[in-house]
């Protein structure tokens, strides 16, 4: 089994009863997986990528256990921990270990994102976010606008969302 394919298994034992987290998460790191692979990411930064996917909200739990609260700053305050517990289960090398939890600590921050995997990681949660919260177009576009970097992800967004060219 791969890594991936065992960080997969864990996830949704650790989310298990929670089948709306798990879908989340999953559509998550297909998106971003795609993503990556279209704009030609190098194989560990696509690793890297996808692995952050796939543990991108695991604070949520702890989150809502501890504060009742899920929103993206308490995943950002509680997940790094906790992804890094799973990581090092699976013997993630440790320098992708502080990316991926960087990953997770800051996937809800837009204006310093500081590479492809970052930025990739970004737009495969907004295009997941945009449906799950029903945004209207209106706001779609203004995520294209204002988050969309990749060609790739601009794409997706469009046409995921009937949005112009232009837009």
């Amino acid at each position: 089994m791969t890594k991936i394919d065992a960080l997969m298994r864990e996830m949704v034992t650790f989310m298990a009863g929670d089948p709306k987290r798990i879908q989340h998460f999953t559509k998550v790191y297909a998106y971003a997986g795609y993503i990556g692979r279209q704009e030609g990411l190098d194989p560990a930064t696509q690793e890297i990528l996808e692995m952050a996917a796939l543990v991108h909200d695991i604070g949520i739990r702890k989150g809502e256990a501890e504060t009742g609260r899920s929103d993206g700053r308490i995943q950002e305050a509680l997940g790094p921990d906790e992804a890094a517990i799973l990581l090092k289960k699976l013997e993630v090398p440790e320098d992708w270990c502080r990316r991926i939890c960087y990953l997770v600590g800051h996937h809800h921050h837009y204006n310093a994102i500081d590479g492809p995997d970052y930025q990739i990681l970004v737009e495969a949660d907004f295009l997941v976010n945009l449906f799950e919260d029903q945004v209207p177009k209106a706001g779609c576009e203004n995520a294209l606008k204002k988050v969309f970097k990749t060609r790739t992800g601009q794409k997706l967004c469009r046409e995921m969302y009937g949005l112009e060219e232009n837009s």
